[in-house]
């Protein structure tokens, strides 16, 4: 799968199956993506490949850990590493290749925009949800089963 940001600068790579979306309705991913909530996948970081652009980077990390990592030249969030795991955070709006991709979850229902309406697909976390079951409910789902 291959993915890049608005101005086409920073270009990237998935290989392997690809998880299931989530979509974060908390204040600050509303605020990195100016939208109800964030739509991503999370990506085991051996499987996210830089084909252009890596240099073009830029980063802020607020002090509680939550990080965003932009194209320094159109803005557009860009994968990131995933606090202190081996996983990347892929905002799936960046993907240039059709893919067959469903919404497993909701997280922080709790504090969505008061204007956002929940799509029924996905489980619902009213808050962050425990990481093994997380990263459980993330797994790539295999052709075939």
């Amino acid at each position: 799968m291959r993915g890049s940001c608005l101005c086409g600068s920073v270009e990237f790579e998935i290989s392997g199956d690809l998880p299931g979306i989530y979509q974060c309705h908390c204040s600050l991913c509303r605020k990195e993506g100016g939208s109800a909530s964030n739509a991503a996948v999370v990506i085991d970081a051996a499987n996210v490949s830089w084909t252009a652009g890596r240099e073009l980077i830029s980063s802020y990390v607020r002090p509680t850990g939550f990080r965003t990592d932009f194209c320094s030249r159109c803005g557009s969030p860009v994968p990131h590493p995933l606090r202190t795991t081996s996983y990347y955070w892929v905002p799936v709006g960046l993907f240039d290749d059709e893919a067959n991709l469903n919404v497993v979850a909701h997280v922080f229902t709790d504090s969505k925009a008061s204007w956002d309406v929940i799509s029924p697909h996905g489980r619902r976390f009213e808050a962050a949800p425990e990481p093994a079951e997380f990263f459980a409910l993330m797994r790539p789902k295999h052709a075939g089963g």
